[in-house]
């Protein structure tokens, strides 16, 4: 084996396989790497190891590297409701968290301009993204998932006084981030059907969405209107989600039933829709919440149906 064959053999296992056969001409080393997906760390540490290794195959001067970025593209997952106040929020940030467990490289968008709620779900209020190129780095969360929200990027409290185009254009911003290495993001969608929400959908293409709703009839009638937005243009619907659904304590045996239980699963049936799982009313999802805990991070009892939920859409994905 050559000097520069030993080389090669090296470079596929430095490189993950993201590098060309190297070809040597007049004492220069040439080799293209594919970049896409690498943080902008990972990827000057690996050009700084080729080179190193490079200088090193005899007859050798310079080394260059021609940089592409074939990267996956970012998979869209909207979760959305026709209204607010059913939990949306909540659940994108734990299905954020669960589907990162099960292995697939996460981001998470709070696209409610207007009333942010993750950078508390997600205990990263006190952050600020950086830009590089124009672009907007997310914040990172003690879980692990890269984020983004307009909490991270105005005073706390502030409201914003925005039409629709200056809401619309400062989602884009933050979905049009460097996402480095995140193959799928959640996005928590602004509640309703309007200008914003069908800006988003149409730019971006979300690969799939989850609808959420309480049990109760009123909250299924505006879940239905999101429902009919995704399928007027085109999104692919992943399923229905029950959020505050009744529950009978582990306890004492109470039956807590201020929502009902069992609406949404049978509007999803009647629209054809699969239902992800009911995730209950419960105050320990609540408390942890609030304390920017979701309970999707560990493995009692409050965070199993998050989990249930999270495993039908990663099969979803998968497919």
């Amino acid at each position: 084996m050559t000097d520069l064959e030993s080389f090669a053999a090296r470079l596929k296992t430095l490189t993950d396989g993201r590098a060309s056969a190297p070809r040597i001409k007049d004492g220069v080393m040439s080799l293209a790497l594919d970049v896409g997906g690498l943080s902008p760390e990972r990827r000057d540490a690996v050009a700084a190891a080729i080179k190193e290794g490079g200088l090193l195959v005899p007859g050798v001067q310079d080394v260059r590297i021609a940089m592409t970025a074939e990267r996956k593209a970012l998979r869209i997952i909207a979760v959305a409701s026709g209204k607010g106040g059913v939990g949306k929020s909540t659940l994108s940030a734990n299905l954020a968290v669960a589907l990162k467990r099960l292995g697939f490289a996460v981001g998470l968008v709070d696209a409610d301009i207007y009333g942010p709620s993750q950078a508390r779900l997600m205990a990263s209020e006190d952050q600020k993204p950086q830009a590089r190129d124009k672009h907007l780095i997310p914040v990172e969360s003690p879980f692990g998932i890269p984020m983004l929200s307009m909490a991270h990027l105005v005073e706390p409290g502030k409201a914003l006084a925005w039409r629709g185009p200056m809401a619309g254009n400062a989602l884009s911003q933050l979905i049009d981030a460097d996402w480095g290495d995140v193959e799928l993001l959640i996005v928590d969608m602004p509640p309703g059907t309007g200008d914003v929400q069908l800006s988003m959908v149409q730019k971006h293409k979300p690969a799939g969405a989850v609808i959420v709703s309480t049990p109760q009839d009123l909250a299924l009638i505006d879940a239905t209107r999101a429902v009919s937005l995704f399928e007027q243009t085109n999104v692919p619907l992943i399923g229905l989600v029950e959020n505050m659904a009744g529950y009978s304590c582990p306890h004492c045996g109470e039956i807590s039933d201020p929502f009902g239980a069992g609406g949404a699963e049978a509007a999803g049936a009647a629209m054809g829709m699969a239902f992800l799982g009911r995730i209950p009313l419960a105050i320990d999802i609540r408390r942890r919440s609030d304390a920017g805990d979701p309970p999707a991070a560990g493995d009692d009892a409050s965070g199993e149906a998050f989990h249930a939920v999270a495993k039908q859409v990663a099969d979803w994905l998968r497919r």
